[in-house]
């Protein structure tokens, strides 16, 4: 299969790549590096992305930004950071990019564990991360041609951890998450969210 990996030189992004180069034609899309690259905040920008690379079998992201700070910090401009990129531009991709998509292919987004497990000062994130799983869930049900769509919720990953200096014990290495991305694109599932702690049998 032909698959598109946006957000393919982030930590899980990469580990995305290593995994599926092995078995599939990978195609890397980053912010600024990558094979291409796409700003997720315009949609001018996904219509451009995908009519220079042209169809393929699967679309994976693994990028999305949102702001993390308190309640109390956070302005109301600070919402649309994680609204306009990691929401509407994952949903953007199914949007724009379905007409690119092979009959019977997949996208695959990514949300994040503070979606059900909030921590302090996740406000924008988890609201960005829940109101992606929701889209996932009912985009399934209208997506034509046996189009499929799902999104990974990982939790930390261990090597994001060992660099902020938090126990890497609560996370998973990003070698484990990437195989949820393989089982979406490889699999039959559409409108899951799945959570690599799951699948990993944690």
């Amino acid at each position: 299969m032909r698959v598109i990996v946006i957000g393919g030189t982030g930590t899980i992004g990469s580990a995305v790549v290593r995994l599926l180069s092995t078995r599939h034609d990978v195609v890397t899309v980053g912010h600024k590096r990558g094979t291409y690259q796409v700003d997720l905040a315009s949609p001018d920008s996904i219509t451009s992305l995908f009519k220079t690379i042209g169809t393929c079998d699967a679309v994976v992201s693994t990028a999305g930004i949102a702001k993390f700070a308190s309640l109390d910090d956070l302005t109301y401009d600070d919402y649309f950071i994680g609204l306009k990129n990691k929401l509407m531009g994952q949903a953007n991709l199914v949007r724009i990019g379905r007409p690119f998509v092979t009959n019977h292919g997949s996208f695959t987004l990514t949300s994040g564990v503070l979606s059900q497990e909030p921590m302090k000062g996740s406000c924008a994130i988890s609201m960005a991360n829940a109101g992606l799983e929701g889209f996932v869930r009912a985009a399934a049900i209208d997506l034509p041609r046996s189009l499929r769509v799902n999104v990974v919720s990982p939790p930390w990953v261990t090597e994001t951890l060992i660099a902020r200096g938090m126990d890497p014990s609560i996370g998973l290495p990003a070698e484990t998450v990437a195989q949820c991305y393989l089982a979406s694109v490889e699999g039959t599932m559409t409108g899951q969210v799945i959570d690599p702690r799951k699948h990993a049998g944690r």
